[in-house]
């Protein structure tokens, strides 16, 4: 009984932090795309 509750608990904390990593790559890839746009707005101005 005691494995099913620590797999249990492992796969919750695996699949949160999945969802974390997801969240992070998708926070970094919206930077990106915003220092690309401010990169392109001063390109334009030049």
């Amino acid at each position: 009984m005691k494995k099913v509750i620590i797999a249990s608990l492992t796969a919750m904390f695996v699949l949160t932090g999945c969802n974390t990593f997801k969240g992070l790559g998708q926070d970094v890839s919206n930077a990106g795309n915003a220092v690309t746009g401010g990169a392109q707005d001063v390109e334009d101005k030049i």
